[in-house]
This record gives structure tokens, sequence and C-alpha cells, in this order.
């Protein structure tokens, strides 16, 4: 029989051991809707032991490690068979933990990585043969908001990727992708562009520069990824009513360039006073059961819902 002592001492051990372990988010909410097989979470993010895979001193802010065993119990849970996995910013052009996930991940994962001038061609045809299908612009994250550097960066990446069928991943905001859409109508490289395209919620789906991603989207010659509700949009769960009229508004332009994601592990990125940049940055909780169900509610059609999450992900990543 255990001891008052052992009690006492093994339930500290088991707060330490959750303060030095900590999990990344899993659903809380069960799915609601028959999800269809080959259904793809086109964007989380893989975080690994810091001792591994060291950050990028320049960094934004420090995450807490999310791994693929957790990634793998969240799809589980999501019914999602396979994945695309985005290099995050904290490692800026070091892709090894993002390119080991997709190793490890096998043939049901592909990847996005972020280089530089420095990237040798080499190195991206090997990339290539794990599974890499585009390269990222993070210009939101870095704080790049001058359309001028915007256009510049563009065109640098499309020299880097035109000819080897990857397209340009962009997180950035409406009046940035304004700038930069003539750019993208006459170049030969598809662009993909995280969540929502950056826009305020509740400035509503005409605000300045949202027409020009709708009419990216309309003319095929960008896929936009409906992700990031909760963490980037909204907090008005569970439908996230304020978001739906963007949903809407990209399906109406073309249904056959959206993507949906999770952007798991929900990492916070955002300015928190007296919160340094080597400082442990918790995720945003979010219950991802949750985001996923709001899908079903949003496009309440079954064969669009796969078009979604299963049609649109095989053709732009190669499934």
């Amino acid at each position: 029989m255990l001891s008052r002592r052992d009690v006492l001492f093994a339930g500290l051990a088991g707060v330490f051991s959750k303060t030095l372990l900590a999990v990344a988010p899993q659903p809380r909410t069960s799915v609601s809707f028959a999800v269809p097989a080959g259904a793809c979470d086109c964007h989380v993010h893989i975080f690994g032991e810091p001792a591994k895979y060291p950050f990028f001193a320049g960094r934004v802010y420090t995450p807490p490690p999310a791994g693929v065993d957790e990634l793998l119990k969240l799809h589980q849970a999501l019914h999602m068979e396979r994945v695309v996995v985005v290099q995050p910013s904290v490692y800026g052009t070091d892709n090894s933990c993002t390119l080991d996930a997709v190793r490890q991940l096998g043939s049901r994962a592909r990847g996005v990585v972020v280089i530089d001038d420095k990237t040798p061609d080499s190195a991206l045809d090997a990339m290539g043969k794990v599974g890499i299908r585009g390269i990222r612009l993070n210009l939101t994250t870095a704080g790049i908001n001058d359309p001028a550097v915007a256009r510049q960066r563009f065109q640098s990446a499309v020299e880097r990727v035109k000819g080897r069928n990857w397209h340009i991943q962009i997180n950035t905001q409406p009046k940035v992708i304004d700038a930069i859409s003539d750019l993208v109508l006459a170049s030969p490289v598809t662009i993909v562009v995280d969540h929502f395209g950056g826009p305020t919620a509740a400035s509503g789906v005409n605000q300045p520069g949202y027409g020009a991603l709708l009419n990216l989207v309309k003319t095929g010659k960008a896929y936009v990824k409906i992700s990031g509700a909760f963490d980037l949009m909204s907090k008005q769960a569970p439908n996230y009513p304020d978001v739906m009229p963007f949903a809407h508004a990209l399906i109406a332009a073309n249904s056959q360039r959206i993507l949906w994601g999770t952007n798991w592990p929900h990492p916070d990125s955002s300015a928190v006073p007296g919160r340094k940049n080597t400082d442990n940055a918790p995720p945003i909780n979010t219950d991802d059961g949750q985001m996923l169900n709001a899908l079903a509610v949003w496009v309440p059609d079954p064969a669009m819902r796969r078009t979604i999450l299963v049609d649109n992900p095989a053709r732009i990543y190669g499934f």
C-alpha cells in the first residue's frame, strides 16, 4: 500500500513530467461527418527536439516540440490519410526537421521548404525525391509588408522553381497579394496562399486587396488554404460564422483551387509583451475536431468536400 508520502511524490513527478514533456494539441471534439478516403491536411508543422534540430537565432518565437507520433494521433482522430508538412519560420532555411518528418511519414506526406539564394539546385533535386513540392515565402512572420520587397522575393522564387512542377506558397496579407497579382497572373508557377489570404475577419470579404485574391483563384493561378480560422481570424467557435463568407467567396470563385488544413500544432508567433523570442511560446489552444466540423457547416455538399479534401490536394501535391 502506498504511503501518503509516496502519493505526494508521485503526484509531483506527474506534474513535473507534464511540464517537461508538454504534448501538442489533440482534438477534443469528435468528427461529425464522413471524411472521404484520401483526405489531406494541407498545413501542419513539425517541431523537433532543439538538441537535434536547433532553431534559427533570428526566429520570432520558440515553440515546444510537436512530433510525428503526435501528428499521427491527431490524424487518426480526424480521419486524415494524407498530410503536407510546411517548413516553419523558426528553422530558417535549415529544412532538416521538415525533410526528416516527410521521410518518416512516407508516401502519405508531401512537404514545402524554405530556401535562399545559397541553396543549390542539387539540394532542390534531392528534396524533390523526398516529396517536396514547393517553397514557402513566409512574408507575414518575417514582417515583410513592403510590396516592392514582396515582388522581388516572388520573382526570385519563380526563377528557382520554374520547370520543376513545384509551387510557391505565400503567407501574407491581401494588400501584398494585390501588389503582386500581375506577376502571379504572368507567372509560369502556380501559387498557394496560406490561411484564407490573411484577411481581417471583421473587415469582411470586400476589404481592400481581397478582390485580387479572388481573381487569382478564379483564373486558376492560385490555390488558397482555408486554414487557421481559429488561430488567426476568429474566436467565434464552433463554426466561425465571421469566417464563413470568406470560405463561400473563395469556393464560389473556383472550387478546384481550395485546400483545407489544420495549422497544427497551432504555433503562437504573435508579439506578447515581455516574451522574448527565446522564451517558450505555448501553442494556441485550438480544437481541431471542432475546426474540421466547421468545414461541414461551410460546405454541406459531400461531393464538394471531397473536392477540397481529396481531389485538389492530389492535384497540386502529386499524391
